[in-house]
């Protein structure tokens, strides 16, 4: 039996809206792909507005990595290209047909094909950014040979997604998935479960992997911190991640022979009339998500967890890595002495407010800073929520100054944003520690390549 895993340093935030146990069917109308949803790719198109697509038709490539292909998650017209700043393409949206038509990449069993051909049907089908790599975060290199490949089967981050409810009718997809990527590392499929958690068998009874369980508080549920427990990444060494429905995705390819996008996302947050979970495609728009079940008022929809995601409106469009949808209050606001009242309504990890004394409790929390910038000062409180044996605190000060020898001594290579988004929740400083993690990351890519 495998052993398990005991993360002590971390931080549950219980927030109210979770999803029921129920899924929804649901057909959003309207699909994206976001080139920005991609660090370090640059778009090149390979169609116009107007034109007929199929889903798995290849919408752009990555300009550096030319056979890194980005598809249509449904069959329709390209109802427009949304352009930003220096003509940067940020949206390709697809207006979807009432059939869905599908090409045809060929049924296949992984198990006969060879680590060439597997790679080669899912660069084709435009499956292969599904699969990113540590270091840098990024879309994997189909030339590297991982030493290993992550999947973490459960998020611990706040309303996360059950991916024991999510895979549980999708044994025969899930498995097909696991022995294509086997052909693709030398080492082993690391599948991380929660412990004492009732797992779900399409998880215990699978085969060709390597389960190991997970205990504490989050960020257990972090690829990240699951890496650096069981296999940590030295200089010069690369691993592959994904989440469960990611392995499906790449199952139902082979099963199929076509690029399944479908998508099960959690709509949850306290402003949700109905939290559930809806049954969907990659790159859905929110309207018939949100259309009368939402609460009125000043919200932020994040498309994502609370600490990670990426603020979107209300016709916006789901992210390509996300199976979540949270909607909160927006804190615009200002609280005159708020940190002086004494309160049992306000989430206190410093136990600033006598809120913790109720540690059950579930919160309605905003998006108010409850303060400003201030100095970037040593407060020894980062280390309490970070399990990794790293000072969080100097590396980031490492990235702000480009000390390339000093990020790499400091565990550059093993951080990703979302790693520090606990950091970033409890840090006086305000300091928009994710960003900057991102930027170095971005930095000593550039650097090293």
């Amino acid at each position: 039996m495998s052993e398990t895993i005991v993360i002590k340093q971390g931080l549950d935030i219980k927030l109210l809206g979770e999803a029921e146990k129920n899924i929804t069917e649901i057909e959003a109308g309207c699909y994206a792909l976001k080139p920005t949803d991609f660090p370090g790719v640059f778009p090149k198109l390979l169609v116009a507005e107007g034109d007929q697509v199929k889903a798995g038709t290849s919408l752009f490539f990555d300009k550096y990595r030319e056979n890194i292909y980005f598809s249509s998650p449904v069959s329709g017209t390209i109802k427009e290209i949304r352009r930003g700043a220096k003509r940067v393409v940020l949206e390709i949206m697809v207006t979807a047909d009432s059939q869905n038509a599908y090409e045809d990449f060929g049924k296949a069993d992984p198990s006969t094909l060879d680590r060439e051909k597997i790679i080669e049907k899912l660069l084709k089908s435009g499956v292969w950014p599904m699969i990113k790599q540590r270091p840098y975060s990024v879309i994997a290199n189909p030339t590297d040979k991982p030493k290993a490949i992550f999947i973490s089967a459960f998020d611990s981050s706040p309303l996360a997604p059950d991916y024991n409810f999510i895979v549980e009718k999708y044994s025969k997809e899930f498995q097909t998935g696991i022995n294509a990527l086997v052909k693709l590392t030398a080492g082993k499929i690391h599948l991380n479960l929660k412990a004492g958690n009732q797992a779900s068998k399409v998880f215990t009874a699978c085969t060709n992997v390597q389960v190991n369980y997970f205990k504490g508080p989050h960020p257990a549920g972090n690829v990240g911190i699951q890496i650096n427990k069981i296999d940590p990444i030295n200089k010069g060494e690369t691993v592959w991640v994904l989440r469960p429905q990611e392995v499906l995705t790449i199952g139902r390819l082979f099963l199929e022979g076509r690029y399944n996008a479908e998508r099960i996302v959690a709509f949850t947050g306290s402003e949700v009339i109905k939290p559930r979970y809806f049954k969907t495609k990659v790159g859905a728009c929110l309207h018939k998500f949100s259309e009368g079940n939402i609460k009125p008022g000043k919200l932020r929809i994040i498309s994502g967890n609370p600490l990670t995601g990426t603020k979107i409106d209300r016709d916006g469009y789901i992210g390509f890595y996300h199976s979540q949808v949270t909607v909160i209050p927006e804190g615009d606001y200002f609280e005159f002495l708020g940190w002086a009242m004494p309160s049992l309504n306000k989430f206190s990890f410093s136990k600033t407010f006598f809120s913790w004394l109720t540690p059950k409790r579930k919160y309605r929390l905003d998006t108010n800073l409850n303060g400003g910038h201030r100095a970037f000062v040593m407060t020894g409180e980062y280390e309490k929520v970070f399990p990794m044996n790293i000072y969080p605190m100097q590396l980031l000060k490492a990235i702000l100054v480009k000390d390339i020898d000093l990020m790499e001594n400091l565990g550059i290579y093993e951080v990703d944003e979302e790693d520090f988004a606990l950091c970033e929740f409890i840090d006086a400083s305000k300091t928009e520690m994710q960003a900057i993690v991102r930027e170095g990351l971005d930095y000593i890519r550039k650097e090293m390549n």
